[in-house]
């Protein structure tokens, strides 16, 4: 079906309703993420990785680093795993370290009919089972189509993380999700094993300044960047509810991929939330007009009283199911804001709640609404206006071509040229000759 609308991981759902499918087959690079309609078998295909060369370079490493070892790996590999995991018990066999090797959901992608009943949704719960060695198991963990499960009173900091395959999205979905591991990526084209990944750790020093920046929001564009992923509504449903309760504006948009031109078409909105999948939810907003956030960053920057504990989720199926939203009257308090310098009071009472029916309380919330306090010392009160769309547009300084709506005698009309561009009727076709 060639180009996808959305992310090329996801399973096109769209483009298979086109031609009345009842199944698609995935090739390529895929986050296994379920469907809403239509079942999905994917082919990952077999990247190319020299067995002997991958291990000797991880048992050289190994065999000086004592810490247990979860290894991971891009879905592309998945063929190879086996051999592998077989040659290094050869090659490290007095050595009683602790190696656990993820495994492949499966191939198969149901439709779920409800998203919150699935076991396969990529979180950390607890479980009592018995591994293939026969040592109990106590958390089994899930992350992009892998599935593996930690000995009992083991976390994953406990673990050193092995990734095998390239620097991609499922490589950042890793280093975010896990940020608190020691994490070391064996490279197969290149064969090289990287120990130093600060840079993609970096990530979560922007990402914070993001969500920093989504705090002085007033407008908020929701982006749909998926059509297929189970759960989606819901998600979609779930983040203008907490936009509505923050006392904010949300305008939904869908426009396929995003870029910088797209969304330039809506400079009223301060920053855009995408929802799509976790290897496809983090844009490099630095080019675009306003920053784009995930659902979880858009949790931290719009509840009340929420920090970040350090814990990162992509997938927002594990928000659904781990996070209710509070319908609780939200204090009235100021907040400080970070970017502004001062305290923000950007809570605005709904203006048929609370019984304020009488027009002298209505003409003076108005008033207050329409005050904005501006002030370059540091300990003022900037008061923040959730605006609408039209309301943007009417404060700006260009309103298009402008009419002449006193006169309402009609204009004279003028004929304009004939012909073809190249030589119109009133231009002369010869040059004059002298």
């Amino acid at each position: 079906m060639a180009d996808t609308t959305f992310g090329s991981c996801c399973v096109d759902e769209v483009g298979a309703s086109h031609i009345g499918a009842d199944c698609v087959i995935h090739y390529g690079h895929t986050c296994l993420s379920p469907t809403s309609t239509l079942p999905a078998f994917c082919v990952f295909g077999k990247a190319s990785i020299s067995i002997p060369l991958c291990v000797e370079k991880l048992s050289s490493y190994f065999g000086t680093n004592g810490k247990p070892i979860v290894v991971l790996y891009g879905l592309e590999y998945a063929h190879a795993i086996s051999h592998i995991k077989e040659a290094m018990v050869e090659a490290m066999p007095k050595t009683k370290l602790e190696l656990i090797f993820a495994d492949v959901m499966c191939s198969i992608i149901n439709p779920l009919e409800d998203h919150r009943k699935s076991d396969e949704l990529g979180y950390l719960g607890s479980c009592s089972s018995v591994n293939s060695l026969g040592v109990a198991t106590g958390t089994r963990c899930s992350l992009g189509g892998l599935i593996w499960d930690l000995l009992e009173g083991r976390r994953m900091e406990d673990y050193l993380l092995l990734w095998i395959g390239p620097d991609n999205s499922a490589f950042s979905n890793v280093v975010l999700t896990f940020n608190g591991c020691e994490i070391v990526r064996y490279d197969a084209t290149e064969d090289q094993l990287v120990t130093d990944v600060s840079q993609q750790k970096r990530i979560l020093k922007r990402r914070y300044y993001l969500v920093e920046r989504a705090k002085d929001a007033n407008m908020v564009g929701i982006l749909v960047g998926t059509l297929g992923v189970a759960g989606y509504l819901h998600m979609i449903r779930q983040m203008k509810e907490l936009i509505m309760l923050a006392g904010k504006k949300a305008y939904t948009l869908v426009m396929g991929r995003p870029n910088p031109a797209k969304l330039a078409n809506f400079p009223e909105c301060d920053v855009f939330i995408y929802v799509s999948c976790a290897q496809t939810a983090l844009l490099d907003s630095k080019e675009f007009l306003a920053p784009v956030i995930t659902p979880f960053e858009a949790m931290l920057a719009f509840s009340r009283g929420s920090q970040w504990t350090g814990t990162y989720i992509m997938e927002f199926r594990d928000l659904i199911n781990s996070s209710q939203l509070e319908v609780s009257k939200q204090p009235e308090e100021a907040r400080f804001s970070f970017l502004k310098g001062g305290y923000v009071e950007d809570f605005e009472l709904q203006e048929n709640g609370d019984g304020d029916n009488d027009g002298t309380l209505a003409l003076a919330n108005v008033t207050e609404k329409a005050l904005q306090l501006r002030d370059r010392d540091p300990d003022s009160l900037v008061k923040g206006i959730a605006k609408s769309g039209a309301e943007f547009f009417v404060s700006r300084s260009y309103h298009g071509l402008e009419t002449q709506a006193n006169s309402s005698s009609p204009e004279p009309y003028l004929i304009g040229r004939s012909g073809k561009a190249s030589g119109y009727k009133d231009e002369r076709s010869e040059p004059e000759t002298l």
